[in-house]
């Protein structure tokens, strides 16, 4: 009897990823595809959907191939997406706009508008998505206001997801998790909140159909059937968003346990078996299924400032990493290791794209403070490691006030491949951290949905069989106490810096072109 496979297919930030699992978990072969962020200046952050859809190809063909499978071997292709995306869209489905992305803040100014003077907070209590500029209801409002030209063309204001959909099989449709992250979505009626798209100044009619994580569509067109070698009848199960897949592939999926992901961007979350949503608006609530849904605070500056300091300081280590044949991130990990915790008092609050939680400020600038005539460049290494975490930890602090002590933590995400980041979390967080061997969660997590939408399995507790071997870190404490001196201080300076954002924030607009 032929094996059965099964296909995830993760549409990030910067690359798209398709990873080919077998019933057990095990992953028979990948392949990745990157495409560019486009950023002509701080407040830009915009991706070319066509090019994302050929890379969605791309990912399933090669995928396919490269594991030498049959085609009546696969079962099914799930998905997962990145969030917040806004792309506007003609009658015709033709692009008027490129996607727009989360890291994208030139809705700001709206977005605290809507805040402070319309209605933002009750807006945010039912739909779980923190007024932001990465809400697609604030680009939504600027889109209005500054390319009202465009905005009255536009038919339809899609996701990514969506416009992949509608590519396939020429459907608009909407899974409740990424409809669940745009501030429009009521999460307790499972449909659009009328102040929401009354405030957008948009009706249901510009929104896809609203259809549940586990919606199976059939039918593909047949020049993509040719293309990707596949039948007319191969299930494609719509999926959800990143996030919270990556908290089922993590097997993060009981109340108390705290997942944390550092990918490009970062977050932490958990599960609730209802809606919840945070008094003070610093916690996203985003659907997995009707008995789960997601809370949780996300941060934009991941891995993405380990890459900033890689491409414009670390030149001499990129040129050593590529004559050894081994990762630059490797070696500048190695540099941080050779410095003490804390690294000698200097901090780096790493706001180079805003920020999302806990500041919900997109005017947040990055820093570094303390710095003196004897630190070096393995400093500065260090303390950018640091500060990435030491920004997750007060996003955990907010979500410990929701939902108490967390039972455990399991980390995943690019940087868990990495056993000195692992340990930096463990030491900062004061508590074990569990690393699961399956480092491709978001892949992973809409298997297992898949296979719960197919029938195949009941519930979701198989996914502890699926996740492999697990490593566990435990807390140094001398190295914890260190930093219990520098996380207040940290957590001051973020704050005093607060009403100066908004001013360097205003002159890099007015000079930055």
């Amino acid at each position: 009897m032929n094996e059965q496979y099964y296909l995830g297919v993760d549409i990030g930030t910067t690359s798209t990823k398709a990873v080919l699992f077998n019933k057990k978990g095990d992953i028979k072969t990948q392949h990745t595809v990157n495409y560019p962020l486009h950023t002509p200046n701080p407040l830009v952050a915009e991706q070319d959907p066509a090019e994302i859809f050929e890379a969605v190809l791309d990912t399933i063909r090669e995928a396919i191939n490269k594991g030498g499978i049959s085609r009546s071997q696969l079962q099914f292709i799930s998905f997962s997406s990145a969030m917040h995306s806004l792309i506007a869209v003609d009658k015709d489905g033709a692009l008027l706009t490129n996607s727009i992305t989360w890291a994208d803040t030139r809705s700001a100014a709206h977005a605290r508008d809507i805040k402070e003077n319309r209605n933002g907070h009750e807006i945010y209590l039912r739909t779980g998505t923190p007024v932001h500029a990465m809400s697609p209801l604030s680009k939504l409002v600027w889109l209005k206001s500054e390319k009202p030209d465009v905005f009255a063309k536009a038919a339809k204001f899609i996701s990514i997801k969506e416009y992949v959909f509608y590519q396939l099989f020429e459907q608009y449709v909407i899974d409740h998790s990424i409809a669940s992250a745009t501030g429009m979505f009521n999460l307790k009626e499972l449909d659009w909140d009328q102040e929401a798209l009354s405030l957008a100044e948009i009706t249901p009619d510009h929104l896809s159909s609203l259809v549940p994580t586990t919606h199976s569509l059939t039918g593909l067109k047949e020049e993509y059937q040719q293309i990707l070698g596949l039948s007319e009848q191969t299930p494609f199960i719509i999926g959800a968003s990143d996030g919270v897949l990556s908290n089922l592939g993590v097997n993060a999926i009981d109340p108390g346990v705290i997942a944390v992901t550092i990918g490009t961007s970062g977050a932490i979350r958990t599960v609730s078996h209802e809606p919840r949503t945070d008094p003070k608006g610093r916690i996203f609530c985003y659907a997995l299924t009707e008995e789960h849904w997601i809370i949780g605070g996300p941060v934009n500056n991941g891995g993405m400032v380990l890459r900033w300091l890689r491409d414009e300081f670390a030149a001499a280590e990129v040129e050593t990493a590529e004559r050894l044949g081994i990762d630059p991130y490797d070696v500048l990990t190695r540099i941080a290791s050779t410095i003490k915790p804390g690294s000698d008092g200097l901090l780096f609050h790493p706001f180079l794209t805003g920020e999302r939680a806990p500041l919900w400020n997109s005017s947040a600038r990055g820093s570094f403070f303390g710095l003196s005539i004897h630190h070096k460049k393995q400093h500065m290494v260090r303390a950018v490691l640091e500060g990435i975490i030491y920004n997750l930890y007060t996003v955990l602090l907010a979500l410990e006030e929701l939902t108490g002590e967390p039972k455990r933590i399991q980390a995943t995400g690019g940087f868990a491949r990495s056993e000195i980041w692992r340990q930096l979390m463990t030491d900062i967080f004061d508590k074990p951290v569990v690393v699961p061997e399956s480092y491709e969660s978001s892949c992973l997590g809409a298997v297992v949905l898949g296979m719960y939408a197919t029938g195949e399995i009941e519930d979701f507790s198989v996914v502890s069989d699926m996740i492999g071997q697990t490593h566990t870190h435990q807390p140094d404490k001398e190295t914890t106490a260190v930093y219990r001196e520098l996380l207040p201080i940290y957590i001051r300076l973020s704050r005093l810096f607060e009403e100066e954002y908004e001013s360097i924030s205003e002159f890099q607009r007015k000079h930055i072109k």
